[in-house]
């Protein structure tokens, strides 16, 4: 029996609070009015269901109650003949089932339509031929009725009564092949079909033959099940392939886009021709651009990126790239992720000049859109995506550069940032876009906003600008954006005239108002408004300056060193050198002077002030050796930076194509699909029955061929074995929900009545439904399952008992107390990567943080990778960076849940030399996550592992 002929049960909501009505009031109920009728019988139903017999009421319910026209009893009836016992102890038919079978001939011919189909629902509950057989000939009567839910629903009865009982209807294929022949109605027919493909495939073959080339105008879950039976036939039987598939090529047309997403799986499952595979991927952009619903997007994505995984396919693909980023037009931020990445993926020198115009077009578009949270992110993915193709193709950069510079102004840091790291990148990779990037990088360097992006943009023109032009250009560009010097002198003449506005225009010597230390002091009552509109006139440069970031002091200090050093090297006439020199040191000088007022709102810091002071002291020494490290030494570090950085994504791009391109050995053995045993077929799997069994939640996961991962490993013992219940518990982890499937075995020689399984939870767990008592006869033993809801990752707990009753003793209820289950927060994390600058975002964002260590390994390296297989976390601290051995190590590890929410880790470590080589590694753990939970239950978890490798 399939997954898809599993019973549907009706479920009845129960008021817990109300006392169960004896039998004689039950009995006087069932002959008043309709509305007591009513009642008494669902209280009837309800009682039958808890495992109440109730043998006297069934005559008084044939009597008073049977022959009612109402519809809601005849509703309740239904579901009461269904749970009713209806034979003796020794399995004959009661007598009184036959006055009932007699009402259900009247019913099956009734001129109510709801009636009837209602009732022939009920039949296809039934279990009992002996009942089914007087009805035979009504049943075959309704599938001429004129209306088409009585007929559809007799279609569905005549193929339960078949697959139950064939003798009763031995030409049911027939008749329902008859039937499907002449039917006009669209669910009919899909009823009627759906009965062949299971009763009698190769008549409903022989049907689909006849009118392959009408299929398109059938109704779409008609349609649906037509693909699904071309998939088992072609499944069970290659030959029939050629047959079929061009009538899937035709269901790719389909107006339903239900019967063009399952087509389309079933073409490529059924070939691998380019055709079908580019008919199959064009069907599944189709989709995606026309459904709105963006969960459907992400599926239909998923399944190209799938096609994609494929060598063969892949090519195919290449192809439909510019399709692909049709897509783009989405607004939904984690769709254009998705897409970005597949069309990266895809690229090659023959799209790659199309793929990068069509994304400097969204970038623009980005320009001109209302700011929106998303606009920023989805101009930060296409700045990446830019990059990678650059790096990629080198012909691209030269394009891409002007268009994504202009973005550096850009009011969001983060896209600017990855901006301003892309043209770092190109300017050291690519010598001949040098002059091209330095000309544009002047061009907007006035107009930069962030502070961050301006440290950067100073670092690469003092770095790369190397001819005399240039160099005057940074120095003018630099002393534009610091405005008028000296600064200090200048911003008090300011203040000064804001005071006194009929000397504004004076240019006689400004008040002493700078004592000798350079401090300011002055008497002023300015107004708030005056002072904000000067701030707005200042230079960008001049504004971080006095805003107290001397940070980028220190930056500058550095880039006019270099220049200095460099023009010196350019310019032999020694006045010229000694001028630019001078400027130079004058700049630093005014902003120490600066820095040491009162005038900015932070004091600059002593870090600060010792850099821009070497800088003073190089550029007054002028030293070989100063000049071999500010103009070498630093290209060369960036240099090695971007050369490790390129080659670890080499190595992760090959480990990538290693999984993908099955290679086939001379003497790996070959697999003939006849002669495969059922289980070996895995990549044969029934795709129909793998989804329908996933969206039930009973994806079968393949178990790991070690023991220690096996079933086994998950059995939780609850109970003492001298217990008179002993009980275990197998926890079975799914994606949102956990099953536990309990084994309780009655231990004593008595018989356990009401034993009940009484769970209750501790953390961010839910308890679905309680489990159903049950009576266990001595020595006996039974499975009890319970559903548990989970909602976010952190550890749980699942507690409880079991109690019952003992056969014919009038003590109170014994009560055996179980066990902890803990959850293991595990099974919900898994490892993902991000970025430095993403993982110093979350850093700085997430409040939770959760500080452990305690060990006694005594290596680094093994510390770490101990770490990393214990949460399952991913250490992005490259390779490179954690080799050798100096004796400490710092690492950043990061993991995403299957709930979207993300955890940090920071390892900082050392080995105390000091303490001998058998002393264990000293330092901490930091875990950051935005719910405490995570934060806590990751703690929990390394500290648990910790403690495992000490014993």
């Amino acid at each position: 029996m399939t997954a898809a002929e599993n019973v549907c049960y009706t479920l009845i909501n129960v008021p817990m609070d109300s006392e169960p009505p004896s039998e004689i009031s039950l009995k006087n109920d069932l002959k008043g009015d309709v509305k007591l009728k009513t009642e008494a019988l669902k209280k009837v139903i309800i009682m039958i269901l808890n495992g109440e017999k109730l043998p006297g009421l069934l005559m008084t319910i044939i009597r008073f109650v049977l022959p009612l026209q109402d519809h809601t009893i005849k509703k309740l009836l239904l579901v009461f003949w269904e749970i009713v016992p209806k034979t003796t102890p020794d399995g004959r038919l009661l007598q009184e089932m036959i006055l009932v079978c007699d009402a259900y001939r009247k019913d099956l011919q009734h001129p109510n339509e709801f009636i009837r189909g209602s009732t022939l629902r009920f039949l296809c509950k039934l279990k009992e031929a002996e009942l089914l057989e007087p009805l035979m000939p009504a049943i075959r009567a309704c599938l001429e009725h004129r209306h088409s839910y009585v007929r559809r629903n007799a279609v569905l009865a005549i193929y339960t009564i078949y697959r139950n009982f064939e003798h009763l209807i031995p030409d049911a294929p027939e008749l329902i092949h008859d039937f499907l022949v002449n039917e006009k109605d669209a669910s009919c027919k899909r009823n009627a079909f759906m009965m062949l493909i299971h009763a009698d495939q190769d008549r409903a073959l022989d049907y689909l033959s006849t009118c392959i080339d009408q299929v398109q105008t059938f109704g779409d879950i008609l349609q649906l099940v037509i693909v699904e039976l071309i998939y088992k036939v072609c499944h069970a039987n290659p030959s029939e392939r050629a047959r079929f598939i061009r009538c899937i090529y035709n269901l790719l047309q389909s107006s339903s886009p239900a019967v063009k997403y399952e087509a389309a799986g079933t073409l490529v499952t059924l070939s691998s021709a380019p055709t079908a595979i580019k008919a199959a991927a064009q069907c599944y952009i189709d989709l995606i651009i026309k459904e709105s619903d963006n969960n459907v997007k992400l599926i239909v994505l998923d399944r190209l990126i799938e096609l994609k995984e494929h060598p063969s396919h892949e090519r195919v693909l290449q192809d439909l790239v510019m399709d692909i980023l049709r897509v783009l037009s989405t607004p939904d931020l984690e769709v254009r992720k998705k897409t970005l990445q597949l069309a990266l993926d895809l690229v090659s020198s023959r799209n790659v000049e199309e793929l990068v115009i069509v994304l400097k077009k969204e970038v623009i578009k980005t320009n001109n859109v209302t700011e929106h949270e998303d606009t920023d992110k989805y101009r930060q993915l296409l700045v990446r995506t830019l990059h990678s193709c650059s790096v990629r193709f080198p012909d691209m950069a030269a394009n891409v550069i002007p268009v994504l510079m202009e973005f550096l102004s850009d009011n969001n840091e983060a896209a600017a940032a990855d901006v301003l790291e892309f043209v770092r990148e190109a300017i050291q990779r690519f010598d001949n876009l040098r002059p091209l990037i330095v000309e544009k990088m002047l061009e907007v360097f006035h107009s930069i906003k962030s502070v961050k992006i301006y440290r950067g943009a100073l670092w690469i023109l003092g770095e790369y600008c190397s001819t005399k032009e240039d160099i005057q250009s940074v120095m003018t560009e630099v002393r534009r954006s610091l405005g008028e010097i000296p600064i200090v002198e200048s911003e008090i003449k300011k203040e000064a005239g804001e005071l006194k506005p009929e000397e504004e225009v004076s240019v006689g010597p400004a008040q002493k108002l700078v004592t000798e230390m350079g401090t300011y002091a002055t008497q002023s009552a300015l107004s708030s408004s005056r002072p904000a509109k000067k701030e707005e006139d200042r230079p960008p440069l001049r504004g971080f300056l006095l805003d107290g970031d001397f940070f980028v002091a220190a930056s500058l200090a550095t880039t006019l060193t270099k220049i200095a050093l460099r023009y010196m090297s350019l310019v032999q006439e020694k006045k010229k050198q000694n001028s630019f020199n001078a400027e130079a040191m004058l700049l630093m000088a005014t902003i120490l002077h600066l820095g040491k007022s009162s005038l900015p709102k932070k004091p600059i810091t002593d870090d600060d002030v010792d850099r821009i002071s070497l800088c003073l002291k190089v550029l007054s020494e002028c030293s070989p050796l100063m000049n071999d490290i500010f103009n070498k030494e630093c290209r060369q570090s960036l240099s090695h930076m971007l050369s490790a950085k390129l080659e670890e994504e080499k190595l992760s791009q090959k480990k990538e194509s290693e999984k993908r391109n099955v290679t086939i050995q001379p003497d790996d053995p070959i697999s003939f699909m006849q002669l495969t045993a059922k289980n070996e077929m895995s990549s044969k799997e029934d795709q129909f029955q793998l989804s329908l069994l996933a969206a039930m939640g009973n994806t079968q996961r393949k178990e790991a061929a070690d023991p220690l991962a096996s079933k086994l490993n998950k059995v939780t013992q609850l109970t003492g074995f001298s217990d008179p219940v002993y009980a275990e518990a197998y926890v079975h982890v799914n994606q949102y929900d956990i099953v536990l499937d309990v084994l309780v075995v009655n231990q004593t020689s008595d018989t356990l009545q009401n034993c009940t399984l009484e769970l209750a939870t501790l953390g961010d767990l839910k308890l679905v439904e309680k489990p159903s008592p049950l009576t266990l006869a001595p020595h006996d033993f039974a499975n009890i399952k319970a559903n548990v809801k989970v909602a976010s990752t952190e550890n749980g707990i699942i507690f409880g008992n079991v109690v019952y009753d003992v056969s014919g003793a009038a003590s109170d209820r014994n009560c055996v107390v179980l066990s902890d289950i803990h959850i293991d927060i595990m099974d919900y994390i898994q490892p993902a990567s991000c970025t430095d600058a993403e993982f110093r975002q979350m850093w700085a964002e997430f409040e939770w943080e959760n500080k452990v260590m305690n060990t006694n390994i005594i290596d680094l390296n093994e510390y770490l990778q101990h770490i990393l297989k214990s949460t399952n976390m991913k250490c992005l601290t490259p390779e490179k960076a954690l080799s050798g051995y100096c004796g400490f190590m710092a690492a950043n590890l990061y993991a995403r849940s299957i709930f979207g929410e993300d955890a940090l880790a920071n390892v900082s470590i050392e080995k105390p030399i000091h303490l001998g080589p058998e002393a264990p590694v000293t330092g901490h753990i930091r875990i950051r996550a935005k719910s405490q939970g995570m934060a806590l239950s990751l703690g929990d978890k390394i500290n648990l592992s910790q403690k495992k490798t000490s014993l």
